[in-house]
């Protein structure tokens, strides 16, 4: 069982790995970072990362390495936070060092936690919802963009002690809660990241342009619909997205002009409200990176697929994004008007 003794290693220096990194370092845990680029861990190590944001300045020392394998072991907690297209590797790397009573909490955008535990075993994995925002601004330059929340759970709903360890820990980089529905909280930012992600990476544009247009919006909501079927299908109960504000059960009742009316409404003061968001697909996309799009639209047409549901707009979003990781289609508005899209 996790205590206060316990040594905690966070996997990833990126920007929710590095803040998080940071925070638990300021509050004087024994806090151990790995970086995938050498040179950031040793500047980690020597001048330490920058932190700037809503929380104000701090440059932080960190006992950082370059590899999984540099750690040794054993290792009793991790907090995972590469991207979800590393997370399984990064997984396979820490399995021999881990003990039989390790905790490996998942920090991935999507849903990784399924993945995860075939490497590591389910009893280890516990799932996490990383609600608040950071950026990369450069090599060991981070900035906390926005405040927000962690959720934490057992992928079971089963009794865990280790929760409350987890959450106080967590609880000193931001607010953090425990939920007997993790799946549901995790399933519900799933959601709303396969339509803000998988549209930003196929029209270019920043969120306010992106939901301005009325098309957008036709195939934000019919990504939700498709979403919602499958989880129905998966008996998920889906919390709400959006810090608590969307109910994606009362977002989609009705059928009338004025039910209809009111989803737009609801989509365009998101748009309005979040107007300079750039998809982070996008910004990997623009790197010449690989998105995230399995572990979001392609999370969504998986288990459509597997439960025999029809789930075509995301395909369609999916070989979209794939096409244009792959340099065979161009970024821009016109991959709205696309057939699959013509009828929403």
């Amino acid at each position: 069982m996790l205590d206060k003794h316990t040594t905690i290693v966070v996997i990833g220096a990126g920007a929710i790995g590095g803040v998080t990194a940071a925070a638990l370092k300021i509050t004087g845990r024994n806090v151990r970072l790995v970086c995938k680029h050498a040179e950031i861990a040793a500047r980690a190590r020597t001048s330490g990362l920058h932190i700037s944001g809503i929380k104000g300045r701090r440059t932080v020392k960190l006992n950082a390495v370059p590899a999984i394998e540099d750690l040794g072991g054993p290792l009793g907690l991790v907090l995972l936070a590469t991207k979800a297209t590393d997370c399984v590797a990064a997984a396979t790397d820490l399995l021999p060092f881990l003990k039989s009573d390790s905790v490996v909490v998942s920090l991935q955008n999507g849903i990784c936690e399924e993945d995860l535990a075939e490497v590591v075993g389910r009893d280890r994995i516990m799932g996490c919802v990383v609600g608040w925002g950071a950026t990369m601004l450069g090599p060991g330059e981070l900035e906390m963009t926005s405040d927000g929340d962690f959720i934490v759970g057992n992928i079971d709903n089963l009794p865990d002690d280790n929760l409350p360890y987890v959450r106080d820990l967590l609880d000193s980089v931001v607010p953090t809660r425990i939920s007997a529905n993790i799946m549901g909280e995790l399933y519900a930012k799933l959601i709303i990241n396969a339509c803000i992600n998988s549209l930003g990476v196929i029209t270019g544009v920043r969120l306010g342009k992106l939901l301005a247009s009325r098309q957008a919006r036709r195939i934000f909501i019919a990504i939700i619909r498709e979403a919602m079927d499958v989880a129905a299908a998966l008996e998920i109960t889906v919390a709400k997205g959006g810090g608590g504000k969307l109910d994606y059960y009362r977002f989609l009742a009705g059928d009338g002009f004025v039910d209809n009316l009111k989803r737009h409404l609801f989509i365009r003061a998101i748009g309005f409200k979040y107007r300079r968001i750039k998809s982070s697909s996008l910004q990997s996309v623009e790197r010449g990176r690989p998105t995230e799009i399995d572990y979001l639209n392609g999370y969504i047409a998986a288990q459509g697929r597997a439960k025999g549901l029809p789930v075509p707009i995301n395909h369609a979003v999916v070989a979209m994004v794939k096409d244009i990781e792959s340099g065979s289609r161009k970024i821009g508005s016109a991959n709205l008007a696309e057939a699959i899209f013509s009828d929403l």
